[in-house]
């Protein structure tokens, strides 16, 4: 593919406060219709999107994150319709799916028509659907009369952005358009079904768990990205390629947090003597167990799905203090959103230490 420049294109902001909305919305499907990029917020985190049927258009998705070729993006629909025309067949479990959980944060992967282009899908068989339940995706989706392709607004590896200002740190002079529709709701990508058999496999956990999707089906659910081959394509975005990554060094310690803390000290200690900066993203429960250090809260242990909305805007923030290290309390729970919050945390870190253990 070839590559442009970062100030190649002109970044058109859109911000929702400052326009009013069906103006937005119809520029933004004005501009995807055209076979331009356009970053919109979805309730996960925002997505780039451009035209998922017209391979020229999906290629500026890939120019502008730097992202490998084989690694698919999700195509966003805002109706059925749109859906079936992807897919050549929708299976018994992907229909039980999208009637719990369409619009939301669910992507299902089925056989792809042959309307689907190959660079959308990774050159793969399979197409990865979503119906996003955010009303501003929604409505650009339906103003761009066109289903389109878009994965997470941010230069492959970095932090997922959950603010329309992080997707103009990674992407302002490489995309066409940015809509600001503030903060988003969720903060961590969505949980990827690969929904093809009988039984629903798991490819990316998110904020709909295996409980949940257990529960819609009537079906045993399996963990398919606990047991993932680096050397096949991968079905699913996440699956493959370094992500969620900040500059610094992150370290990620597990347990109880008592034990957590206790680590985090010794860590802390052993920064300061070799004279390097460290951050930390802390419970509630162990905040006050560090009074001088620079420190963002992830909310209370027990409200893992505090720690999805501020962990990829707490790595950023590390980052943009010059942070030699960030230290990662991981002593949340691991039921609901926490799995996935933790998933993501275990591929951003360069180092996971499970406490008790000095």
């Amino acid at each position: 593919m070839e590559q442009v420049s970062r100030m190649q294109k002109k970044t058109e902001i859109m911000r929702i406060a400052e326009k009013t909305a069906d103006d937005i919305f119809k520029e933004a499907g004005k501009l995807l219709r055209e076979g331009k990029t356009v970053a919109f917020p979805t309730e996960t985190v925002y997505g780039l999107g451009a035209d998922a049927l017209n391979p020229q258009a999906v290629e500026q998705i890939f120019i502008a994150k730097g992202r490998p070729a084989d690694n698919p993006l999700i195509v966003h629909v805002s109706n059925q319709d749109q859906c079936r025309q992807l897919v050549s067949t929708f299976t018994p479990i992907a229909r039980k799916l999208a009637e719990c959980f369409w619009p939301g944060p669910l992507t299902i992967i089925l056989e792809k028509t042959d309307m689907v282009p190959y660079i959308t899908t990774g050159r793969l068989e399979t197409v990865a659907i979503r119906m996003p339940a955010n009303q501003i995706a929604q409505n650009i989706i339906e103003a761009a009369c066109k289903p389109i392709a878009a994965p997470s607004a941010n230069l492959s590896g970095r932090p997922s952005p959950t603010t329309a200002s992080h997707v103009e740190e990674d992407l302002k002079g490489r995309i066409d358009a940015i809509v600001d529709g503030g903060e988003v709701e969720i903060g961590v990508e969505s949980t990827v079904v690969d929904a093809r058999g009988e039984v629903p496999v798991i490819l990316r956990p998110g904020k709909i768990s295996a409980e949940d999707i257990q529960q819609c089906t009537n079906s045993e659910v399996c963990i398919g990205y606990a047991k993932m081959d680096h050397t096949k394509k991968p079905l699913s975005p996440g699956m493959k390629y370094t992500h969620y990554s900040p500059s610094a060094k992150v370290i990620l310690v597990q347990g109880k947090a008592k034990d957590v803390s206790a680590k985090i000290a010794y860590l802390v200690g052993k920064t300061k003597k070799e004279q390097e900066r460290a951050g930390l993203l802390l419970t509630e429960e162990i905040q006050n167990d560090f009074l001088l250090e620079e420190k963002l809260s992830i909310g209370q242990a027990t409200k893992p799905e505090t720690a999805a909305k501020r962990i990829f805007a707490g790595l950023r923030e590390m980052d943009s203090k010059g942070m030699d290290l960030i230290i990662v309390d991981g002593s949340f729970t691991e039921k609901g959103i926490g799995t996935a919050v933790l998933e993501r945390l275990q591929k951003a870190a360069d180092m996971i230490i499970t406490t008790p253990r000095m």
